[in-house]
């Protein structure tokens, strides 16, 4: 009997051995260049020229070296997918671990960070190299549900012998890209895989709706995000001469005056406190706020320096750092980690080295990793008074403490050794 490529995929519904065996003669002959009892769906077909353009071996499994534990981390930070793997997890996860299949989230690179699901399964994946850290590009190991997602910009599924790498030929794989709903780039594929029996065509549309559930909860945390960083900048703004602008870390605006609203102002990568120079507004000066910049054109009066900083730690369940400049002054309010880390570096003005932090939150100055992520979302609204190497306020704030009364209720939630230790010896503030 004769099959059409789209047929394939209802027999694989119905007979998953007949369906993958008749797409491993598909895959032999179009790769000897003979006419296949089938064609190749198009998207397959396209993916396999791309493969036989670049050189990669269709018989040999060839794998890139795994990014290091630490690197994977530092990319783990660094991603959006960080902030949607709830809605990933909570759409794919449970489905995925009774139907024997794996969740994996792969940045734009095609390197995966995130790997979780059915427990025999990911032991199958190990075998494959299928595991955090590796490079799952198409260009590195053939048609996938990973690498070709990210370079068609489309959801999907590829099943059996459709990998284009033989050893593949055992798994059926489902990929989504996930792109910013900002700007439309590409910032990484959620993949569900599992051996080839568990192959549902069901699986693409179920993929795909969870990919777009998490590019809405991007939308959203950016919009709750300009819409936070707006309460902050409008009472600043209302009080300046001149053109000015309250952006976001990457340039999108949440307020303006003096000047007409653009939604995005092109911002230099390495953007800092001080005075630059911006394609779109001319020489500015920019001073920190917390989740972004406020840029103020050289026709507004240059801001002077910040004086005071102040670290409020005196309630035991609520704490928060507010800073006052010549504009005004704003407040933020600190997750436990970040109270600790603030309340830390306020008590040690001669700084502490990112060990030496470690050794005070974990009682282990190996955990340099951590601290540095953490430290790193710190300077995201604090960037401009902190210093590193060590890490320390600038000796140009004034720094001010504010503590508990009673030494018990120093941020009673720590167990972390430094804040541990201020309470016993009462030198707490």
């Amino acid at each position: 009997m004769a099959y059409s490529a789209r047929e394939v995929t209802r027999l694989a519904a119905l007979d998953v051995g007949q369906a993958a065996r008749l797409l491993s003669e598909v895959r032999s002959a179009t790769l000897a260049g003979q006419r296949a009892p089938v064609p190749p769906r198009p998207v397959i077909e396209a993916s396999w020229g791309r493969m036989l353009r670049r050189g990669v071996d269709p018989d040999h499994d060839v794998r890139a070296d795994p990014l290091g534990r630490d690197e994977i981390e530092r990319r783990r930070q660094d991603s959006p997918l960080r902030q949607v793997l709830p809605v990933l997890r909570e759409g794919l996860l449970s489905v995925a671990d009774v139907a024997h299949h794996i969740m994996v989230v792969a940045d734009a690179d095609g390197r995966i960070l995130w790997r979780e699901g059915s427990a025999p399964v990911l032991r199958k994946a190990d075998g494959l190299g299928f595991e955090p850290g590796a490079d799952w590009g198409e260009g590195v190991v053939g048609t996938n549900g990973v690498g070709t997602p990210a370079v068609t910009r489309r959801p999907v599924q590829v099943f059996a012998s459709e990998h284009f790498v033989r050893s593949h030929a055992s798994w059926t794989c489902t990929g989504a890209p996930i792109t910013d709903p900002r700007d439309g780039r590409l910032i990484g594929v959620v993949d569900v895989s599992g051996p080839l029996e568990t192959m549902h065509p069901a699986t693409l549309a179920w993929v795909e709706s969870v990919a777009r559930l998490a590019e809405a909860r991007l939308r959203e945390t950016h919009l709750n995000a300009l819409e936070r960083l707006r309460a902050v900048a409008a009472p600043l703004l209302a009080r300046l001469g001149g053109r000015a602008v309250a952006v976001d870390k990457d340039g999108w605006t949440a307020a303006v005056t003096g000047m007409p609203y653009t939604g995005r102002v092109a911002l230099p990568a390495s953007l800092g406190p001080g005075r630059c120079l911006l394609p779109a507004l001319g020489p500015c000066t920019v001073e920190p706020l917390p989740g972004g910049w406020l840029i103020r054109a050289a026709d507004a009066p240059a801001p002077a320096q910040v004086t005071r900083i102040v670290l409020d730690v005196s309630h035991p369940r609520r704490w928060s750092v507010t800073v006052f400049g010549d504009t005004g002054s704003w407040t933020h309010e600190l997750s436990p980690r970040h109270a600790e880390l603030l309340y830390l570096l306020a008590l040690h003005r001669e700084g502490r080295t990112a060990a030496a932090l470690a050794s005070d939150l974990f009682g282990d100055p190996a955990r340099t990793v951590t601290v540095r992520a953490e430290m790193s979302r710190v300077r995201r609204y604090l960037g401009a008074f902190l210093e590193h190497r060590p890490y320390r306020f600038r000796e140009s704030a004034e720094v001010d403490l504010l503590p508990p009364d009673d030494p018990n209720d120093l941020l009673p939630h720590s167990t972390a050794p430094g804040v541990v230790r201020a309470r016993r010896t009462r030198t707490w503030g």
